[in-house]
């Protein structure tokens, strides 16, 4: 089984959305991208087209074979690959034509690009916004986690050597990654360090509007026999107090079908739970009176309370430590969602495309156009 390193947590993953590409008039001759001045190079985006393609390839991994990169516009190695590669088709069915092919080559390059450019053009926005804010890494740091995740991963060397040719990976192409995935970690414990101390004031406001949280609801065991008619409520109860048992007239009587197969026992029933006639007649019922008939839209009820826990209350005192964590985490993921929705604007932004290279967030990007136009029934 196939195994590889695992760098980005959920900060990463926001701020590694893929993003869009356009055209652009201030990129250098040899990129294909270019972020607040810093350019995304063609032989950047190359090789890490052919790392994207290996990771997608079903067979490269494991035999070591170099993938076939997409290239357009013509497509010509990936078309012959495809044609050497497909199976025949069924008898009587015809084998798949060029230009299908070249489809299909279009696709998966589309996919690709989309993956490395948003790669790619996310790590500069990464490290910008580092710069930005003043966060500090050292390369010291950076290759103690390396050491630290690859020994965990591959605790033999030959493991990891046949880890980069497999995946076309570099040392410095996973250096690159832990760069990232610490950097994002040290921009959200910074972001979140923007939050404000939590005053008795919200806490106390917050266990007025939440008190339920902080309690347990009294819970009561109880036996029900439900009747279509009050005659048959009445001689239920009759038989129940003659001597035979709860459970056997339920079971032969009760049209409820939730409690009859229990002989009408319902279980830790809390309040609201049942509908509001029974639901009131259960909780101000004393134990072991049997009581009935009750007329509810449903029929007629006698019932009988088996046993009560009583319910618990925390007090402000008692759940003030629980509140002050659930505000403050609350709190983070506020100025968070804030912070993300900053970023990727002014990113954004910054981010120039040129022409050929168009994924959803750069400047340039437009949304495509949607047809508006609605189809009569019947219409041809």
């Amino acid at each position: 089984m196939s195994r590889t390193l695992r760098f980005i947590p959920a900060l990463c993953a926001v701020l590694f959305a893929l993003v869009g590409v356009a055209a652009c008039g201030g990129i250098p001759g040899n990129a294909v991208v270019q972020v607040g001045g810093t350019p995304v190079t063609k032989d950047a985006f190359n090789h890490w087209m052919g790392i994207a393609a290996t990771a997608s390839s079903p067979t490269s991994a494991a035999t070591a074979a170099k993938p076939v990169i997409p290239e357009p516009p013509s497509y010509k190695a990936c078309i012959a690959h495809l044609q050497a590669t497909t199976p025949a088709p069924a008898k009587g069915q015809a084998a798949p034509t060029t230009a299908q092919l070249k489809s299909q080559c279009e696709q998966q390059y589309k996919q690709l690009q989309q993956q490395v450019l948003g790669f790619l053009i996310s790590s500069d926005w990464v490290i910008g916004e580092a710069g930005h804010l003043g966060v500090k890494l050292s390369d010291a740091e950076v290759h103690k986690q390396f050491v630290k995740i690859k020994n965990q991963q591959f605790p033999r060397a030959a493991e990891f050597e046949k880890f980069l040719r497999t995946t076309g990976q570099s040392t410095s192409d996973l250096l690159l990654r832990v760069k990232l995935n610490l950097l994002s970690s040290k921009i959200q414990e910074k972001i979140a360090k923007k939050k404000h101390a939590v005053t008795k004031a919200e806490v106390e406001k917050y266990y007025n509007e939440n008190k339920q949280r902080f309690g347990t609801p009294e819970k009561r065991n109880v036996e029900i026999i439900l009747a279509k008619t009050e005659a048959d409520a009445k001689k239920a109860k009759q038989e129940v107090e003659s001597g035979k048992s709860f459970s056997s007239v339920a079971k032969r009587v009760s049209i409820d079908p939730t409690s009859k197969a229990n002989g009408g026992l319902l279980t830790e029933v809390v309040k609201g739970q049942q509908e509001k006639a029974l639901d009131a007649a259960i909780f101000s019922a004393k134990p072991n009176v049997l009581s009935g008939p009750l007329k509810t839209a449903f029929g007629y009820y006698i019932y009988r309370v088996k046993s009560s826990t009583p319910g618990n209350q925390q007090s402000l005192a008692q759940a003030e430590a629980a509140i002050k964590s659930q505000l403050t985490a609350t709190q983070s993921q506020t100025e968070l969602s804030k912070f993300v929705k900053e970023f990727r604007k002014k990113w954004k932004g910054k981010t120039d495309c040129r022409s050929g290279f168009v994924i959803k967030d750069c400047k340039q990007f437009k949304e495509p156009k949607t047809s508006t136009k609605t189809t009569t029934p019947g219409a041809p």
